[in-house]
């Protein structure tokens, strides 16, 4: 197999949005591989358009948008549909069977997609999980308390990055959590119907990050990334995350296997997967299993064998080229994602000279905007910005990136009270 790119011409369709932090990586990845890439943008249907370096696609119509792609297929042939996060998953999957191109199948991909149905299909597989159940805002609050074991967590179907996600110790705390989450579900989706949510067991232990590349169903692991913070609720905000993971071997191997079982329940056979578990005395338990690489920035923090990024990898294997090495370089590497204190306007940031100047940490980057609305979990979907750091191990690169934060200061104005309701 060929490793010239030039001997087998690739033009991919990327599925991505106007939000997203991944695009500029893959980007970059395209162009050092001399990939072709066309960008499918998620964007309203009145605004749906072609130009010469992609297309704008209304993901909430997938029909309309599956009908766009398969013209822009006829004058140029593409090679491979990668969707960049959940929101443009299932077209992916559509579009690349309509074209006749390697994908994961649909069903694969709505579960990945979908918590209650990721629930089924690992439990019907023994795939250790927590126990769920769905319900929705018209069932009697009373009746979900008298069915829950405490402690529990409520979440959204089938948001990600932990929006809405809740632990509740107790029935009045189940409740509050209920009329939160909803709430969140209904400013997205509107007043149509009424909010899905779930209701699962809590699942006390470590938890970690796996992040994999699956080839006709065989994974690969490409990194385990512990998180060092305790995510013991009320919400569930990721921080660090570090790699190599200082579990035990024998530990890791058990997680590996546990995410490839889950990969294979839901049908998941090719692509990125990007795996959260958490493992405790009782062995290594899935909590979210999607088909996609890691969200945010937080792939900068990979390099595989000469110097080459995640994103090369997921192309590679997308214009069916050898992937080659997924050995990460040598030592130890973290990222930190900033949280988001309070609700509030951000008016400036301090610190950041001070903290890139911590030895081993070599960038600072604050993605909010100056001026703009700061909204935390469990309502928000972002965060103040990326630390990275690197070293010769997970405990000095870990601690970097606290003394890092510790320089930064973000003045941020209290929104008025009508104005957060």
């Amino acid at each position: 197999m060929t490793n010239r790119l030039s001997d087998y011409p690739c033009r991919i369709l990327l599925l991505t949005t106007t939000r997203s932090y991944r695009g500029p990586a893959f980007l970059s990845a395209a162009e050092k591989l001399d990939i072709e890439i066309v960008q499918g943008i998620n964007m309203p249907q009145e605004l749906a358009t072609e130009w010469s370096d992609g297309i704008s696609l209304d993901f909430s119509r997938p029909e309309a948008a599956l009908d766009m792609i398969t013209t822009y297929a006829q004058d140029n042939p593409l090679s491979a549909i990668l969707a960049i996060d959940d929101s443009g998953g299932i077209l992916a999957a559509k579009a690349s069977a309509a074209l006749n191109l390697p994908h994961n199948g649909t069903g694969a991909v709505e579960a990945a997609s979908n918590k209650f149905r990721m629930r089924q299909l690992l439990h019907e597989a023994g795939v250790p999980s927590p126990q769920s159940r769905r319900y929705n805002s018209d069932v009697d609050p009373q009746q979900i308390t008298q069915e829950t074991v405490f402690p529990c967590v409520v979440k959204p179907l089938t948001l990600n990055g932990s929006r809405g996600v809740i632990r509740a110790n107790n029935p009045a705390e189940l409740l509050a959590a209920i009329n939160r989450t909803t709430r969140l579900i209904r400013s997205l989706q509107g007043d149509n119907g009424t909010p899905d949510f779930l209701v699962e067991t809590y699942i006390p232990g470590v938890e970690v990050a796996l992040e994999g590349l699956l080839e006709n169903g065989r994974l690969r692991v490409l990194a385990l990334f512990d998180k060092p913070d305790p995510l013991e609720g009320p919400f569930f905000e990721e921080t660090i995350y570090v790699t190599p993971s200082r579990l035990p071997v024998e530990t890791q191997a058990q997680i590996t296997e546990t995410a490839a079982s889950a990969a294979a329940a839901l049908g998941l056979r090719m692509g990125p997967i990007h795996a959260e578990l958490r493992t405790n005395d009782q062995g290594a338990c899935v909590v979210e299993i999607a088909g996609r690489s890691i969200g945010g920035l937080c792939s900068r923090t990979l390099q595989f064998g000469t110097g080459g990024s995640l994103e090369e990898l997921i192309l590679r294997q997308a214009c069916r080229l050898e992937v080659g090495s997924v050995e990460q370089t040598e030592g130890a590497r973290g990222v930190m994602m900033i949280p988001i204190p309070e609700p509030g306007l951000l008016r400036g940031v301090k610190g950041k000279d001070a903290a890139e100047s911590i030895s081993l940490v070599q960038q600072v980057e604050i993605t909010a905007r100056i001026n703009y609305p700061l909204v935390p979990l469990p309502e928000g979907d972002g965060y103040l910005g990326f630390i990275f750091a690197s070293g010769q191990t997970a405990e000095e690169v870990e601690n970097a990136l606290r003394l890092a934060h510790a320089k930064l200061r973000f003045d941020v104005d209290p929104l008025l009270p009508m104005l957060t309701q």
